[in-house]
């Protein structure tokens, strides 16, 4: 394992020049502190977990110290928000250190969140609060421990600098790690601004860099785009699957990755409802849970616009094309696996639309169901969840048609099915109101529940003794709070 001082930098993005980026120091908070930290996500540098004690620790990532080596840069890019489309974002609070070789030869861009003015900040103060903080480190953890994809999140430093939002707050920072910070909306800045050379070397950069299978390909450009089409396809079905909002999804918030970017105000359904929006400033819905799958489709398609000067229109919309049917094989295939299926019948998706009917009129509680559905026999089973539903006469109907389902395929122990069922089926996830509740802990200066928070979530589909409270339904208060952009 390694300290700090020997994390090894190679700045492949910073190379690319100024067009691409602009070289900004980050700026001190006053008091850092260490919140939180992941070792799972240190270990990806292969930092070693005392580490995070190291006094050297709070300043690198709170602004006071910087390795010689890094090249912190603030990106520019554009992007379609809430479907208009704006010309110039870029990094307005946030810089890309610099990229860290770890020992397996992977590159892992460590980005600071709330680091201060950029060149694109926007009239803003550059800053993080800590509630935001600390929810993005939470969720990346969270979702990652899933098996969604994700950016990860190594550390939360809280300070004494004051901010004002909705009310006077305190600044934090956020170490957010990933492969690659290149956005959608980085090819549609250099697109709509028409730097065709500029344009050519960013996508150059990222098929060598990100997709250097995809090289040897006829149509090399053409097999990058329909890669990220795939891994878009299989990260919106894991969120369907496990009731994720992101809350955000413009394109300036999608990956060129296919994982999950830029938390803001997400959510985990508690209550199953289609319609949920998590985000209090989305009036209109548009990113509500049941239209995450066609705006996935539509953030692609902008992509597709900006990639038009690399790849023929018709092989742009043949490989959009294959959007909607992975995306559909890949959330009926783990739906089939959260339900106890380990066979595939055409009846299936039928079976799980009426399901989900019923858990939208029973106001039924989505995570909790599909796992009390494997801790019993299915006959047992089916007697615990059926108190949660108000017409118990058509769920009685649906369960028949379930058990019948279950006798078509090979028989196996109740063990071994809560097993299987258990392993695909979460205990615990990120509710709002956990969140919140350790949030404000971490306000009043103890970071007690954070910690903790994260360590239960790190092991999601596993039972803890003693943590019982994490898995059980929130409070009336816990289902209805607001979460903003700023949150």
């Amino acid at each position: 394992m390694k300290t700090l001082d020997e994390l090894e930098f190679d700045n492949r993005f910073a190379r690319l020049g100024d067009a691409f980026s602009a070289h900004v120091l980050p700026e001190p908070i006053d008091g850092p502190r260490v919140v939180v930290a992941s070792e799972a996500a240190m270990a990806l540098l292969n930092l070693a977990p005392s580490e995070a004690q190291n006094p050297l620790f709070a300043q690198v990532f709170s602004g006071h110290k910087l390795w010689e080596d890094a090249e912190p840069r603030a990106m520019v890019y554009s992007g379609h928000q809430f479907g208009h489309y704006n010309p110039q974002l870029g990094d307005g609070r946030g810089l890309l250190l610099g990229e860290v070789v770890n020992e397996a030869g992977e590159h892992w861009d460590l980005h600071l969140k709330g680091a201060g003015q950029t060149p694109w900040s926007r009239m803003g103060d550059g800053r993080a609060v800590l509630r935001s903080s600390i929810r993005e480190f939470l969720a990346s953890e969270a979702l990652h421990a899933l098996g969604i994809p994700t950016t990860r999140a190594l550390c939360v430093t809280a300070s004494d600098t004051p901010v004002w939002r909705e009310r006077q707050e305190r600044a934090a920072m956020l170490l957010r790690l990933s492969p690659s910070h290149v956005r959608f909306g980085h090819f549609e800045y250099f697109y709509y601004t028409r730097q065709p050379e500029q344009h050519k070397q960013l996508a150059d950069y990222v098929l060598a860099n990100h997709f250097p299978d995809c090289q040897a390909a006829e149509q090399p450009y053409l097999a990058m785009f329909r890669t990220v089409v795939e891994r878009n396809a299989e990260m919106i079905a894991k969120w369907q699957a496990y009731g994720f909002c992101h809350g955000v999804m413009n394109t300036d918030n999608m990956s060129i990755l296919g994982i999950t970017f830029d938390f803001g105000p997400f959510a985990f359904l508690d209550d199953f409802d289609a319609r949920f929006v998590c985000n209090h400033s989305d009036d209109q819905g548009r990113y509500a849970y049941s239209n995450q799958v066609p705006i996935a489709h539509w953030n692609l398609s902008a992509l597709a616009q900006a990639l038009t000067p690399l790849i023929e229109v018709e092989a742009l919309r043949e490989a959009l094309g294959l959007f909607l049917p992975l995306f559909q094989a890949n959330y009926l295939d783990l739906m089939r696996r959260r339900l106890g299926f380990t066979t595939a019948e055409d009846e299936d998706q039928g079976l799980l639309e009426r399901l989900l009917q019923l858990m939208q009129t029973g106001v039924v509680d989505y995570n909790l169901f599909f796992r009390r559905l494997g801790e019993q026999a299915p006959e047992a089973a089916l007697n615990v969840v059926r108190d949660d539903f108000i017409d118990l006469a058509v769920f009685d109907e649906w369960a028949a048609l379930y058990l019948a389902r279950l006798a078509r395929q090979p028989s196996e122990s109740s063990e071994v099915r809560s097993q299987r069922m258990n392993a695909v089926n979460p205990l615990y996830v990120l509710r709002n109101y956990l969140a919140q509740k350790a949030i404000e802990e971490a306000e009043a200066g103890d970071y007690t529940e954070v910690r903790r928070l994260h360590q239960v979530l790190a092991h999601p589909f596993d039972a803890q003794p003693g943590m019982e409270a994490y898995a059980m339904r929130p409070p009336d208060w816990g289902k209805h709070l607001e979460i903003s952009c700023s949150s």
